[in-house]
């Protein structure tokens, strides 16, 4: 998959409100070096914040987060109970280049 393919996935991702809110929240908290716990979250957590403001589920959170992590936005990891987000730096860079206009132009 190229850098074009890859960013049509992610800006098809982020299209979803929900989505682009639990993507800005984990990556507020990233930026503040700390993962983003999604199960059993942990009083102070921004995403549990955004996830209590939007007023959704934990299985739309769960359908949510599956598919920012298959866009290549973001990472998960389990700790016990506790599944931890966290930013996929090489996917931000690429958004951020995009932006910036510093990236590349793909071939398609």
């Amino acid at each position: 998959m190229n850098d074009g393919d890859m960013l049509v996935g992610a800006f098809r991702s982020l299209a979803n409100p929900n989505r682009l809110k639990i993507y800005q929240a984990i990556a507020r908290s990233w930026d503040e070096g700390r993962e983003a716990a999604v199960d059993e979250l942990p009083a102070g957590c921004l995403l549990a914040e955004a996830i209590k403001r939007l007023n959704i589920g934990a299985p739309t959170v769960s359908h949510h987060i599956r598919e920012l992590v298959d866009a290549g936005l973001i990472t998960t990891s389990r700790q016990g109970r506790q599944l931890f987000c966290a930013i996929e730096p090489d996917m931000r860079e690429q958004l951020r280049g995009f932006f910036t206009g510093t990236e590349a132009p793909s071939d398609q």
